[in-house]
């Protein structure tokens, strides 16, 4: 039998994940015709199928199934040795997949980004935003490499760095400005709008109340911090949102920003990779550059 190649493997890896074939082939850059072609090719290296295809699904085998996680294993392995030669030349030179939750992301990386670029010229840097299950997800399978999260992760396999803490601040109507600032327990009786269910700010408010997360107004939750206060400014209720987003999302809404006495809601945003990841040293420096950058906006007027 032939042997397959390393590139088979990633589109391999790329369809198994998307089971979609444009979306797939748009992932490793190249036509869909030639990616059908390298995993037949695979396929018949193989002797066996690895995908169910129908006109409108694709579908992994379960020989497939089985296939994948070996695969996923082999290019995690590959990916470390190529961390290691990066590790061991001292730089940070190379491809660099962070990964940054989407409370986080609109607000911070303007600031970080080109702070990185000044600090590790020779880095390219790769952003994926998304929710903090597909982070830990993508992390633990070798398809980024870190990913700035709100901590705790609680996951064994990975380094936590904490980085920054933030606090939260309310937002309400301005019809609502001089009245007295609520407390955990006077939220519970109040409409909070919160982001649907997934979002790990969402389960913090709800902490931070000591709330449920099934509330009778279900289905005024946002998809974004933005949606929430456009919402508190149409006088729908209040919400909560991280210090970092405030300059950005109240600018041009009707809302009143007010802090909260006493110790207010807070998260602790901090760094996670694999344990196993040679370029520990590297990622705590750059852990420091998103420290300084999240300094940098804390400073600003």
């Amino acid at each position: 039998m032939a042997d397959f190649t390393l590139r088979q493997l990633r589109y391999f890896e790329a369809l198994a994940r998307h089971l979609h074939f444009g979306l797939a082939a748009d992932t490793c850059s190249i036509s869909q015709p030639a990616l059908s072609m390298q995993i037949k090719e695979l396929e018949d290296t193989l002797g066996t199928a690895l995908f169910e295809r129908s006109a409108r699904q694709v579908r992994l085998t379960s020989f497939g199934i089985e296939f994948g996680a070996r695969a996923r294993e082999i290019l995690r392995s590959v990916d470390d040795l190529n961390d290691l030669a990066r590790a061991s030349a001292g730089h940070h030179a190379g491809r660099l997949r962070l990964g940054v939750i989407p409370t986080i992301a609109p607000y911070l990386l303007p600031t970080l980004i080109k702070n990185m670029q000044d600090s590790f010229a020779d880095l390219d840097l790769n952003i994926r935003e998304t929710l903090t299950p597909r982070l830990i997800q993508e992390l633990s399978d070798g398809r980024i490499d870190a990913a700035i999260v709100a901590l705790p992760i609680h996951e064994p396999s990975f380094a936590e760095v904490p980085i920054f803490d933030e606090d939260f601040v309310l937002i309400r109507a301005l019809s609502e400005v001089g009245k007295p600032v609520p407390n955990a327990d006077a939220l519970q009786d109040m409409r909070l709008l919160l982001l649907e269910e997934g979002h790990c700010f969402r389960d913090q408010a709800l902490a931070y109340c000591t709330m449920r997360s099934a509330r009778p107004w279900d289905g005024l939750d946002g998809s974004s911090l933005s949606t929430l206060v456009q919402m508190v400014g149409a006088g729908m209720g209040v919400t909560l949102l991280p210090e970092m987003a405030i300059g950005v999302e109240t600018r041009a809404a009707a809302v009143e920003v007010v802090r909260f006495a006493g110790v207010p809601p807070s998260r602790k945003i901090g760094m996670i990779w694999r344990k196993t990841n040679p370029l520990a040293v590297q990622f705590g420096e750059i852990a420091a550059v998103v420290k300084a950058s999240a300094d940098q906006m804390r400073a600003l007027p």
